[in-house]
């Protein structure tokens, strides 16, 4: 017999072990269980709903809504909740799932959330979206349920050995540079204006990555009066290789400031003995996707963010 009830102290250990024989693929530890999870201040045990057969976790599904802001000046999106992840071991799937989702969406409807979206919580969300080709049932199960797709950002990776910064981007940067525009890492005062831009220029997300990367070595910005342009690797769990966030001013587009900071950031990658550079979330289509795919960046995996919507 299976029981579903929230999370108790004593479970993490049951639940990475179940977590990593349910999703072979993208396999977690309990360090990042404990400091994504469980030390989220969103974290609220109601929400993570634990299947339990004897002894056995057998499956979870993890609901959040904010109870704090995700950066200064946003609000708590009151109508919004999410569903990071969830999962079955292999011989308890056939219903379960449903069972368990099933929860988590009442969950965060009782607490007037009419907008569930699986699965782009941030700062800590596990993949941008369900992927249809490894998870063909989870997703398929969100369908039943009612989720839709809102779009499907692609995962991408590019090899770094024998990485050589083109001679075009040697041209392009001198060229920008007799404009007047410099390229180097911020100084530390200049911390507070790139936060700043990269939140209010396109993600309140990624100035809360900068604000707690903290490593200006690995971070490139573009300058001109005021900071145009940034990108940097490694401030997303630590880990180097994965690069990002990476913008530019909407309306210095066209000028190759973006060219000029991926292969600036790649360059850096590469000297820091760097085996690769990727990324879990762009447009396929986007103009970021075009820069990305010209630099020698392939898709590894396609995702789709879902709502479900009262």
């Amino acid at each position: 017999m299976v029981t579903v009830r929230p999370f108790q102290s004593g479970d993490e250990t049951a639940l990475v072990d179940a977590w990593n024989r349910s999703m072979p693929a993208d396999p977690t530890t309990a360090g990042w269980f404990r400091d994504c999870v469980l030390l989220d201040p969103n974290f609220d045990p109601e929400g993570l709903r634990v299947a339990v057969a004897g002894d056995d976790v057998v499956g979870c599904a993890y609901a959040v809504r904010r109870l704090i802001p995700l950066a200064p000046g946003t609000d708590l999106e009151p109508d919004t909740g999410w569903i990071p992840f969830f999962f079955v071991v292999p011989e308890h799937r056939g219903g379960l799932g449903r069972r368990l989702v099933g929860e988590a969406v009442e969950f965060l409807e009782r607490l007037g959330r009419t907008k569930v979206d699986f699965s782009s919580y941030t700062p800590n969300y596990v993949l941008p979206g369900a992927d249809a080709e490894l998870y063909p049932d989870g997703h398929r199960l969100l369908e039943e349920l009612g989720f839709r797709t809102l779009y499907s950002p692609v995962a991408m990776d590019r090899a770094l050995v024998g990485y050589r910064t083109p001679p075009e981007v040697h041209e392009l940067l001198r060229e920008r540079e007799r404009e007047g525009y410099v390229f180097r890492s911020p100084e530390v005062g200049e911390l507070p204006e790139l936060i700043r831009f990269a939140a209010d220029a396109f993600n309140p997300d990624w100035g809360e990555a900068i604000r707690q990367h903290r490593d200006p070595e690995r971070i490139v910005i573009a300058k001109k009066e005021h900071i145009v342009g940034f990108a940097l690797y490694a401030a997303y769990r630590g880990i180097p290789e994965r690069f990002g966030p990476f913008g530019v001013d909407p309306g210095q587009r066209g000028t190759g400031l973006g060219k000029i900071l991926l292969h600036l950031t790649m360059t850096r990658m590469r000297a820091e003995g760097l085996h690769s550079s990727w990324f879990l979330w762009t447009g396929a289509t986007s103009p970021a996707g075009h820069l990305y795919a010209k630099a020698g960046y392939e898709i590894t995996r396609k995702f789709h963010v879902m709502r479900r919507s009262a």
